[in-house]
């Protein structure tokens, strides 16, 4: 099996960052020559992209995770730090605010929480965890929610 074949079998069954790829390929024992032609060809007829890779990424994970989660994955995959900045911008402008109020109401739900006004430190602290693990500034977030409710 040749570099080409044995990339276009995994990119068959979910998508590779350029990095993985060639990460695959040395594990293989295909010549770097090789491997770098390969990914070319399937760059060259869009089997291959970093940049849908990226978008795919943020797309799926948006809603239950924060940028620097997403980011980390990307980044993890050898995606260029760059080109993710670039995409996160692109897409989430208008998307970020639906999906904080898409959080917010399942928080409000989960914590059965009325306002974010007068938190008890226990619940408080069960949203800090909540938000951090996702990836989201927990304190920035609350503070959002609460001036919402302010201005409300």
């Amino acid at each position: 099996m040749n570099s080409f074949s044995y990339f276009l079998k995994l990119l068959s069954r979910k998508d590779y960052s350029t990095h993985e790829l060639l990460q695959k390929g040395k594990e293989k024992g295909f010549n770097p020559e090789e491997i770098n032609h390969a990914i070319a060809e399937l760059q060259s007829k869009d089997y291959q992209s970093d940049k849908r890779l990226v978008e795919n990424l943020i797309i799926s994970a948006q809603g239950k995770y924060g940028k620097s989660v997403i980011k980390r994955k990307c980044y993890e995959k050898g995606i260029n730090i760059e080109l993710f900045e670039e995409i996160w911008q692109s897409q989430t402008a208008e998307e970020e605010t639906d999906d904080l109020a898409d959080l917010k109401a399942k928080i409000m739900r989960k914590y059965k929480i009325d306002s974010f006004q007068d938190l008890d430190p226990k619940t408080k602290s069960k949203l800090v965890n909540y938000l951090s693990y996702r990836g989201f500034n927990p304190f920035e977030t609350i503070g959002n929610w609460q001036k919402e409710e302010l201005n409300a």
